[in-house]
């Protein structure tokens, strides 16, 4: 792993990408279905999410928020100081794992990470506020995606949802349109390439 600075306040154990990558490829080489572990990449997406609610601190501070498909979690550590509590999910048990450890570099004592698969969310999991960077990108997924993000709105959550701009994502993109209350653009420079992301702010028609 390497030490990476995310901003002044932000500094977080990350895998080594040329260690992922080559062990990647090596993976292949034994069995070409091997999935590549995107938990383990800092995506463009996570760091428009941390900037929207760094800029918007008011909406997440004593709440209760909620990270699902986090990865590495970029946007619930930079809010760590301002969020009452903060869960951290992911289906990738090394994704928590490394989650785990960075809380306890960071000795935060108002985060815990929890294994969690959206297609089978814990039910007893309640948030005032739920993250998701980048989770829209296989459309087989837009179901049970689709079905978790309704019943945290039904409960009265507010959604906040990141993610670049691509020909997959539209089509979910039109399944929230109704529960989207604000949406902006962020772009965000990354090894030297630009990516615009869209911020989406999803409530229940009234709230």
């Amino acid at each position: 792993m390497i030490e990476i600075t995310i901003d002044a306040e932000l500094q977080l154990m990350v895998p080594d990408p040329d260690l992922i990558q080559s062990t990647y490829q090596q993976l292949k080489q034994v069995d070409a279905s091997t999935p590549f572990p995107f938990w383990a990449r800092i995506w463009a997406s996570s760091l428009a999410l941390k900037q929207y609610l760094q800029d918007h601190l008011d909406m997440v501070e004593q709440q209760t928020v909620l990270e699902i498909g986090a990865g590495i979690g970029v946007p619930s550590f930079a809010i760590r100081s301002f969020a009452h509590t903060i869960t951290i999910t992911d289906y990738d048990a090394n994704a928590v794992a490394l989650m785990q450890y960075n809380i306890e570099q960071l000795h935060c004592t108002n985060i815990k990470a929890l294994k969690a698969d959206w297609t089978n969310f814990p039910l007893d999991l309640q948030a005032d506020i739920v993250l998701l960077s980048d989770v829209n990108y296989a459309p087989d997924q837009y179901e049970p995606l689709l079905a978790l993000i309704q019943r945290f709105i039904n409960a009265g959550a507010t959604i906040i949802i990141a993610t670049p701009e691509r020909m997959s994502s539209a089509p979910f993109l039109t399944m929230v349109q109704s529960f989207v209350q604000y949406q902006t653009i962020i772009p965000i420079n990354q090894d030297h390439q630009v990516t615009l992301i869209g911020l989406f702010v999803l409530k229940a028609s009234g709230i």
